[in-house]
């Protein structure tokens, strides 16, 4: 992973709501939940969940699916688990810079 997209992952799960929906999701496994769902969790206007979830689609955080009437959320856990090897690999390395 390039430091410019975990630069642009890190800042979007800065925000309190963003984090929420994400931890949310990855709570869920691989179904998913409905955004109906993850509305009624957060107590948050539906505009302003649309907003926070597309900022983690963006960074491919979360993606989304219509089934009929229903919009699924899911967790991208190979994006996950590459933000998770990259702070091992840059930040957690014996290397010490001077």
């Amino acid at each position: 992973m390039q430091i410019i997209h975990a630069a642009n992952a890190f800042k979007e799960l800065g925000h309190p709501t963003r984090l929420s929906i994400f931890t949310l999701l990855v709570k869920a496994g691989h179904g998913g939940l409905p955004v109906g769902r993850l509305q009624e969790n957060l107590q948050v206007p539906n505009s302003t969940l649309s907003h926070h979830i597309a900022k983690l689609t963006s960074v491919g955080l979360v993606k989304q699916e219509r089934d009929g009437r229903v919009l699924n959320c899911t967790a991208q856990y190979t994006n996950l688990n590459a933000l998770i090897d990259f702070l091992q690999e840059e930040c957690c390395s014996d290397a010490v810079v001077e």
